[in-house]
């Protein structure tokens, strides 16, 4: 029974994966290319009239923010269109007849999303290398956000596509929760240029945290604590991951 559920959940792992590989000019490169796009623009605009934490240069600052942006916005996406898509074809029943456990469906959904998102933010700090001088104070910081991150909005992605019936409700979770979220949590800006009121908004989004964190492991330096940030995080990836696994235990909107 074991083996079978391991191989269970290596070939959903593997679909999940090919899935988006089979189409990387798309799921990877797109997105790679769009990071790049912002970065042009915004160190072409500001980066010679803004620095951050003193002595960082603006272009310097932007690169972790886009790096961290693009890993989250994929790792969601992968896991919620391949969900939406599969129910509304109807062949998420292939995925739930055979003898898998729902810690292995959401195992392998979620572990899918984080390389989609691995490849992408790498993809991302690769190409933006050419145009700014990045330093790594601390990888172990960079690679526990990149994870904790890409696990957060995998399993919120997995979530989505479980609620959602029609892919415009899946495009409203994204549009009106994902992307706010995510612009405002400091990705293009410090939020210690913001107004006081701003400041305690942005520390009730969890996105901010997630970057905020991120990009200490290139500076050495953050907005706040990357231990607050990494409590935030951790804890907001053990309530949505719990959630998820009893939406998923339920059968929610999955079993008849």
């Amino acid at each position: 029974m074991l083996e079978g559920g391991l191989t269970g959940f290596r070939t959903l792992f593997y679909k999940e994966v090919l899935r988006f590989w089979k189409v990387g000019f798309q799921t990877v490169a797109a997105p790679v290319l769009t990071s790049v796009l912002f970065l042009l623009i915004f160190s072409h605009v500001l980066d010679r009239h803004v620095t951050v934490y003193g002595d960082v240069a603006y272009t310097a600052f932007l690169v972790p923010g886009l790096v961290m942006m693009s890993l989250l916005q994929n790792a969601f996406a992968n896991s919620s269109s391949s969900l939406i898509q599969s129910k509304i074809t109807g062949n998420i029943v292939f995925v739930l007849l055979p003898p898998l456990s729902y810690r292995e469906f959401y195992a392998a959904y979620v572990l899918a999303s984080m390389l989609r998102a691995l490849f992408v933010g790498s993809g991302v700090l690769l190409v933006s290398v050419p145009f700014v001088d990045l330093p790594v104070a601390s990888p172990g910081w960079v690679l526990a956000f990149a994870l904790m991150g890409s696990a957060i909005l995998g399993s919120l992605g997995v979530i989505a596509g479980i609620w959602a019936d029609k892919f415009d409700q899946l495009a409203a979770f994204q549009n009106f929760l994902i992307m706010p979220l995510t612009m405002l949590s400091g990705v293009f800006y410090s939020i210690h240029s913001l107004p006081q009121v701003w400041q305690d908004v942005s520390h009730v989004n969890p996105f901010f945290f997630m970057i905020d964190g991120f990009r200490y492991g290139f500076f050495g330096q953050s907005d706040v604590s990357p231990w607050l940030s990494l409590m935030v995080v951790g804890i907001c990836f053990i309530f949505l991951a719990v959630l998820t696994l009893a939406m998923l235990a339920r059968g929610y909107k999955l079993r008849a």
